[in-house]
């Protein structure tokens, strides 16, 4: 059996203004109607020979993996956190260490979470014959059949065939992402895949490669396991013993110094959806050859990417360009530039600006809320809690807050009281006085809170009990 281990750590900064830090791409849907993780693991549920897939994300993005798999049936998923992000590597070392203790050292199939496969059956086939190699205790990556000259994907350099039946080859090297001109003669040649960042060998395989290759790696990796903690579905890794584990990938860590290394070409309808011309190729196409999402208005507009999220766009007389449209930013770049979205997040990122990392819509467990409106002395925020949702009880030493109900039924704990409020009531939050707002109900609950005080940072709470472990 095989045991997918699905990485959700990357934060899809190519894909800005829609892919966030803490909102990124693999939680959005792109192409299809279910996300690019709910994709991913129905993909692998789709073949026999796959277990219950592990995850393993971040901390602050474990509610939204949690409740992505509940949504379609998973309701007890296995959720390995990662304290901070130390690249692939470690993720994948943590993720053996825990399932070899569970199965009889079992085939891991290690791929990201954000990736589109179109063609499912040469998919499940191409993963069969991985399993078979690493079952043989060969460490398998999947090498992209390449369709054109990508400069924006590393590349796999393929040596000897192996075996005769199906095209397996030994990997001579791994390579970065080329020049225009290079990636043209690597195609010409014959020899070069894409690397898709997808692996396949036995967990103890991999901890025998890591303890050989980079020992530091796993004596880190195995420190923080031994002190794992369960939390509600959650399984917490140490956070000061993976703070001493180096950051690096699976990639140069072990595959690039194993001799053990096979590549399997794969030819499945692959996209990572690096960047947003990875979009418009996929897209749906109009009689103008544009990608159109959500209120937009054109004319004489072609080969375009065009994406509102809130409001109208219209566009008028231009080509080749990527338009997305999102609550608080504006990107517009040629769409052969995209690659260089990630230079303006850097630059976002460098100046503090908020939008690097957040939408003005936040979620939570519980729920979401967003800010509608903001000044110096007040800030309005349209909430939404989920039935049966529960905040923190909390106080501020800042601000005091209105609730106005707008739809459901809340139950709101203020001091020693607790109300039970419907549409169209309100009630008042003083500063300093400890509350706690539930929906008993059935439908959503729909409110909006006015803040109002000398300081209206997010940082500003003290929690006093919380159901959800923060």
């Amino acid at each position: 059996m095989i045991v997918p281990v699905i990485l959700c750590g990357g934060s899809g900064t190519r894909l800005w203004p829609l892919s966030r830090e803490a909102y990124p791409k693999q939680f959005y849907s792109l192409v299809e109607d279910v996300t690019l993780l709910q994709s991913t693991i129905k993909r692998l549920s789709g073949l026999p020979s796959c277990k219950t897939p592990l995850l393993v994300c971040n901390n602050q993005h474990r509610f939204l993996a949690a409740e992505q798999m509940r949504r379609i049936g998973l309701e007890s998923p296995s959720i390995l956190l990662e304290p901070m992000g130390r690249n692939t590597a470690p993720a994948t070392a943590c993720a053996a260490l825990s399932l070899i203790q569970q199965e009889d050292d079992p085939v891991l199939f290690v791929l990201p979470a954000d990736h589109i496969i179109t063609d499912i059956q040469a998919f499940g086939q191409t993963v069969e014959t991985g399993a078979l190699l690493a079952e043989q205790g060969k460490l398998v990556t999947f090498g992209i059949i390449p369709t054109a000259p990508e400069t924006g994907y590393g590349y796999i350099k393929a040596s000897d065939r192996l075996d005769t039946d199906n095209p397996v080859f030994q990997v001579d090297r791994f390579v970065e992402k080329p020049d225009l001109d290079t990636a043209q003669d690597y195609i010409e040649s014959g020899e070069y895949y894409w690397n898709s960042g997808m692996f396949m060998f036995k967990a103890g395989r991999y901890l025998e490669e890591l303890e050989q290759f980079a020992p530091e790696i796993l004596t880190a990796c195995t420190a923080a396991h031994k002190k794992i903690v369960q939390d509600l579905d959650f399984l917490r890794l140490d956070a000061k013993a993976f703070a001493e584990c180096p950051s690096d990938s699976v990639d140069y860590a072990i595959m690039e110094k194993t001799d053990s290394a096979v590549v399997v070409p794969l030819d499945a309808g692959w996209s990572d959806l690096g960047s947003w011309a990875s979009l418009l190729e996929l897209g749906p196409r109009d009689q103008d050859e544009n990608v159109v999402l959500g209120d937009v208005v054109t004319k004489d507009v072609n080969n375009c990417y065009l994406r509102s999220e809130s409001r109208l766009l219209t566009a008028v007389g231009v080509k080749d360009l990527i338009v997305v449209d999102s609550s608080d930013a504006l990107l517009v770049v040629h769409k052969d530039r995209v690659q260089d979205v990630k230079a303006i997040v850097n630059q976002l990122k460098a100046s503090g600006r908020e939008e690097s990392i957040s939408h003005r819509k936040v979620y939570r467990p519980w729920g979401a809320y967003e800010s509608i409106d903001v000044s110096e002395r007040f800030r309005v925020k349209r909430i939404t809690v989920k039935p049966g949702g529960v905040l923190s009880l909390q106080m501020h030493h800042h601000r005091a807050e209105h609730w106005i109900i707008v739809r459901g039924t809340a139950r709101v704990t203020r001091g020693d009281e607790v109300l039970l409020l419907a549409e169209d009531q309100s009630t008042y939050i003083p500063l300093g006085v400890n509350h706690r707002l539930e929906n008993p109900g059935v439908i959503p609950l729909e409110l909006i809170e006015v803040q109002t005080g000398s300081y209206l940072g997010e940082d500003d709470i003290t929690r006093l009990e919380d159901v959800y472990g923060r």
